[in-house]
């Protein structure tokens, strides 16, 4: 196991603007808390909130970090009080509440999942952000089922792209809309039943027959 060092390079935002705006910084190490592991990210995914923040359009929470970064992947070198999950060297993914951008990122045990095998470490730090959403939202609080439909919009998204392939996985039917025919073909070649061109295509449902006029008694 390396050793960890107090100062790491991270990717501060120098006053907002355009992605020349993101620059490195030497910062002190933040060790972990009590529940949290430290991470030594080996790649972190980028998000719209990121872009955003280093436009100055959406600030960190209260008390968060302002290095940006909402989600990596990497190895557990420390260990905070009562954390038990996971142990040194273990391969984790993570959701962040900020410091992805940066060398070692300390996170809530809680928030990390274990790295399939298999799956390459910078694939798996685009997966907490989108995936945690989708599936808090569609199967925890929405209940999707086998055989029932979910309805996409934006389904080239990030999160429309997590959602079609996780629907899919689990049985379920997928429609979805899309801004070209370009990006209807990605959310078909991902697993949707019918992806909608919105720009093109009426998805609207026909309207209904009137009923035919009677003649007064």
């Amino acid at each position: 196991m390396s050793t960890i060092p107090t100062s790491m390079t991270v990717i501060a935002i120098r006053s907002p603007g355009a992605p020349e705006m993101l620059v490195p910084e030497q910062r002190p190490v933040t060790p972990p808390g009590e529940g949290e592991v430290l991470v030594k990210v080996a790649a972190a995914g980028v998000n719209r909130p990121d872009v955003m923040q280093r436009m100055g359009l959406y600030p960190p929470p209260k008390g968060a970090t302002d290095i940006p970064g909402l989600e990596i992947a990497g190895e557990v070198v420390a260990l905070g009080a009562g954390a038990t999950r996971f142990k040194l060297g273990d391969q984790v993914m993570a959701l962040v509440v900020g410091g992805g951008y940066a060398e070692y990122c300390p996170t809530y045990e809680s928030h990390c999942l274990p790295v399939p095998a298999g799956l390459p470490i910078t694939e798996a730090a685009a997966v907490p952000e989108t995936f945690f959403t989708v599936w808090y939202n569609t199967f925890e609080r929405g209940g999707l089922k086998a055989g029932e439909t979910l309805l996409v919009h934006g389904g080239s998204s990030g999160i429309g792209t997590a959602a079609i392939q996780l629907a899919k996985a689990f049985g379920a039917r997928v429609i979805t809309t899309a801004g070209s025919a370009e990006k209807c073909d990605a959310c078909r070649k991902l697993g949707a039943d019918v992806a909608i061109n919105y720009k093109t295509e009426d998805s609207s449902p026909p309207p209904r027959p009137r009923p035919a006029a009677r003649a007064p008694r």
